[in-house]
Formats: C-alpha cells, structure tokens, sequence
C-alpha cells in the first residue's frame, strides 16, 4: 500500500469517526481495536487488514468496500452505485458542514431502523405504514405520524 493512500486512508477514518461523533476511545473498542492501534491508522503510520478494515467499517458504521477502495484492496467499480455516505462525502457541490448534517441524518436514519428491526436493514417505516418526524436539529424526534392508505382503484 503506497504512503499517500495509507495517509488518505487515515484522514478517510478519522473525517468518518469525527461525524459519526465517535472518540478515538470510543471506536477503538467497538472496533475492538487498541486505542494506539487505531491512533496509528489514522495517522497513516499503520497499513489495516482487511479484517481490521471490516471491524473499522461495522463501527463506522459504513460498508468495507468503501475501506477497501480507499486502502487500494479494491477498485472503485465504475458505473456502480456508492454507498450514500460515500457520494456525500464526494459531493463538491455541499459545504462540510451540510455534508456533516446529511451524513449524521442517514446515519441516525440506519440505526433506528436496525434497533427496530433486530439488526436486518429492511424499510421498517414502511412495513410498519408510519413515518418518522425529523426536527430541525437534525435529531430523529420519538413521535410517529400515521399514513394514510389511498385506494388505487378507479
């Protein structure tokens, strides 16, 4: 792995922990990592696994190709679909500071519906025909808003 990507790979990690509010603490156990460990990686003196790099994406809670692609493992699939968090950080078009609000929006968004789904990534809004209100602060709010079933038939 050339320097310039294990560096790239670093400042990827720490940009991603550090909208997802994590501290260096914090991810390193989730990751189940060691803090100096994971302290190295970011600072690109480290070259990952792909086993660290999968445990480092669980905790992100972002897909490993993504870590992939950036520690060189993988190569970026043209025409393909990027994951969501991916495209935003891409998008040259958003401050950082939009792109930090989407980021954590979508990423609350995941995590409520895997608490309320048991872990499978499924649409539990929809199966369960209700919405989640979303509050200016960015914060998922507790209350539901049922919809109303419209009739497609003439």
């Amino acid at each position: 792995m050339a320097l310039s990507k294990v560096g790239e790979l670093g400042n990827f990690i720490r940009d991603q922990r550090r909208t997802a509010r994590l501290s260096l603490r914090k991810m390193s156990q989730m990751a189940g990592i060691s803090n100096p460990y994971l302290s190295q990686i970011e600072r690109g003196l480290r070259h990952p696994s792909a086993e660290i790099l999968q445990a480092i994406a669980k905790a992100l809670r972002i897909s490993a190709e993504t870590l992939y692609v950036k520690a060189g493992i993988l190569e970026e699939r043209e025409g393909q679909d990027l994951d969501p968090v991916t495209a935003l950080l891409r998008d040259a078009t958003l401050s950082d500071k939009q792109k930090q609000v989407l980021v954590e929006i979508y990423q609350s968004f995941r995590h409520e519906n895997e608490l309320e789904d048991g872990g499978r990534v499924t649409s539990v809004a929809a199966a369960k025909g209700r919405k989640k209100a979303v509050n200016t602060s960015s914060s998922v709010s507790e209350t539901t808003v049922p919809v109303k079933q419209v009739s497609t038939s003439v």
